[in-house]
């Protein structure tokens, strides 16, 4: 089980972690949710409806991980428009989507990191300074969405955009400072492939 997910009885997956790991996973869940930020009426907890009804931004993030994690849902790569006037009308369609949808996929990836962080705090540490993370199936929905964005973010912060940048972060020098980050995203990768390998029926 060490450093992969396998499937356990009630449809859900369990994974050996030791402190460090632990550690790390917990530190980009917790970077992941400050870089998403609240939601639209956290700070206006007298009005119950006011989150009910926000609507959403129009424009997309400044941020390059948060582009990525909220990207466009018209025109982008593979999906350039032929002329400005279809141009026009991929960025009219895109803000409209965004305003009525960004809400909602903050919401539910704040929900996944937030899930991250309270399985593994709710952890207790064995004598050689490890623990067994257990997941229920909604759990392991829950950590696949999460260990995705987390990817995604570490993706965009390393430049990597398709199969050939993965190809060459294996080649960096270990004294390159993006070494660890790399290390990280595809060691996240690796737990990622074999979650969803339980969830498969």
């Amino acid at each position: 089980m060490p450093g992969q997910f396998e499937r356990i009885s009630g449809g859900g997956a369990a994974v050996a972690l030791d402190e460090v790991e632990i550690s790390i996973i917990r530190s980009l869940a917790v970077q992941l949710l400050e870089l998403i930020g609240p939601g639209p009426a956290e700070d206006a907890p007298d009005d119950p409806l006011a989150e009910l009804f926000a609507q959403g931004p129009t424009e997309p993030p400044k941020d390059p991980v948060l582009r990525r994690l909220f990207p466009d849902a018209y025109g982008g790569p593979g999906g350039e428009a032929e002329s400005p006037g279809e141009a026009e009308e991929q960025r009219a369609a895109s803000s409209e989507f965004r305003r009525f949808t960004e809400n909602d996929l903050r919401a539910g990836k704040r929900e996944n990191a937030l899930a991250v962080v309270r399985s593994l705090d709710a952890l207790t540490l064995a004598g050689d300074g490890g623990a067994v993370l257990k997941l229920s199936a909604e759990e392991s929905r829950q950590w696949l969405g999460a260990l995705n964005d987390l990817r995604l973010a570490l993706a965009s912060r390393l430049d990597i955009v398709d199969e050939e940048d993965t190809d060459l972060m294996y080649r960096l020098p270990d004294e390159d400072p993006r070494k660890p980050m790399v290390m990280a995203y595809l060691w996240l990768g690796g737990l990622q492939e074999t979650l969803v390998e339980t969830l498969l029926p």
